[in-house]
């Protein structure tokens, strides 16, 4: 599993400079020429963490944003008090506040002044987060390197131009198929045609969220068509070609068995505990869910294939991670860095691998942690691709699915869904 997660290319080694915030000192920054990591080392990152907290004065407020879920709320918490622990002298007022990860970028960029001092978001929203300027740079790390612990595929995707500005956080952010292995075996999991079929057999539901464009682009990608984001945050897709008509002829075949479904998250909560559904595409963020649901039938797979004019076609995905990011406007600029460091060290990866089962990218954690779903999603690795879409999308694509689940196909459908997604950014203001 750990070689399909980890790839080449590390960020160069950052350069060690103070921190800067509330009544701390001002930065220093090392000769021209030199990084400064190799005359400073360790001791001047302990000195950097001592004048810390000599010039903290008064209560030290820092608001953390996080998935809203109550797994990654309570050990947030947890691991925000072992920070607090880790510094008994300094006064901290920590608040965690819920928001959905997909939305992060959006609650930020609504007043970046007024967002969490922390955040953690997913790869794909950093370069507006950049563009913004509402993420700091990363210029230092004091209780480990970045370089040092991560696995090499999570860091290049928290960098941009350059710059480091996310603390890699973990290395899940994928879907594939959840399953029930007491009532569906290999073969019927390794095709939707064969999927569905057992299912309709059982009277039992299996599906993906077809109307929504971070589900559905597997189905195109897995059919050879391309979606790609230009320089402007514009997009170019050729779903509209002869594949693409081809994809969405048996996308809606699919769709019109009996036993598929296309649920959003809470519906298809609510549907699993009641034993409704025995197959379903989703992510790590629900394996405690799947996993209760299951039991000892708890099982994960890869993304089944799909028939295409006689052809099986492997369903793609989007592949991700996620990242613990600093706002540039922090009150306590210093001490807000030094805990979304804490957050994303080896010890928190752990914690959080455990509470909610998304995989680590600390190379160190990553070692301990093994379960279906990650094995999963490391075999769906060898299809995914790491989300790089412009904001133009998700509705013509939300608004194309729902179409197809509607058995509405046509060349027309796709025309008009693709001139909607390749829509000139101005043109959609």
């Amino acid at each position: 599993m750990k070689k399909k997660l980890v790839s080449a290319l590390l960020i160069s080694t950052m350069a060690l400079t103070a921190f800067v915030g509330c009544g701390e000192k001002k930065e220093e920054k090392p000769a021209e020429g030199g990084s400064g990591t190799e005359s400073q080392g360790e001791v001047s990152s302990e000195d950097a963490i001592a004048n810390l907290i000599a010039s903290t004065e008064g209560t030290v407020d820092i608001e953390l944003w996080c998935s809203e879920t109550e797994a990654y709320q309570k050990v947030m918490k947890e691991r925000c008090d072992a920070f607090e622990a880790q510094y008994p002298d300094v006064d901290f007022n920590i608040t965690i506040g819920s928001v959905s990860e997909a939305d992060m970028k959006d609650k930020v960029l609504e007043d970046p002044e007024k967002a969490a001092d922390v955040f953690v978001f997913p790869d794909d929203q950093l370069e507006a987060l950049v563009k913004a300027g509402a993420i700091n740079e990363i210029q230092a790390q004091y209780t480990y390197k970045i370089d040092e612990v991560d696995t090499e595929t999570t860091i290049e995707p928290g960098s941009y131009d350059g710059k480091q500005y996310g603390y890699p956080f973990t290395a899940s952010n994928g879907y594939f198929l959840y399953y029930d292995s007491s009532a569906l075996s290999e073969e019927d999991v390794a095709s939707w045609e064969a999927l569905t079929a057992k299912a309709d057999e059982l009277g039992k539901q299996v599906g993906f969220e077809v109307a929504n464009g971070w589900y559905l682009y597997g189905w195109f990608a897995g059919a050879g068509c391309s979606l790609t984001e230009n320089a402007d945050m514009s997009n170019n897709c050729d779903w509209n070609s002869e594949d693409g008509l081809a994809a969405a002829e048996s996308l809606a075949k699919i769709t019109s068995a009996k036993s598929f479904k296309s649920y959003g998250n809470d519906d298809l909560l609510a549907n699993l505990n009641d034993g409704k559904v025995v197959a379903y595409v989703s992510g790590t963020w629900n394996v405690n869910a799947f996993s209760d649901a299951y039991g000892d039938g708890y099982a994960a797979a890869k993304l089944p294939t799909f028939d295409v004019n006689g052809e099986a076609k492997q369903m793609g995905s989007y592949c991700g991670y996620k990242y613990v990011g600093v706002n540039s406007f922090a009150a306590n600029k210093g001490w807000s860095m030094l805990l979304a460091e804490f957050l994303s060290n080896e010890e928190s990866q752990v914690a959080v691998y455990k509470a909610t089962g998304e995989g680590p990218s600390n190379k160190a954690a990553l070692a301990e942690a093994s379960s279906p779903a990650l094995d999963a999603l490391a075999e769906q690795s060898y299809y995914a691709t790491l989300q790089r879409v412009g904001g133009n999308y998700w509705t013509p694509a939300e608004s194309l699915g729902k179409n197809i689940l509607e058995g509405n196909v046509s060349q027309q459908l796709l025309d008009d869904a693709v001139a909607g997604i390749e829509q000139p950014v101005d043109a959609a203001q």
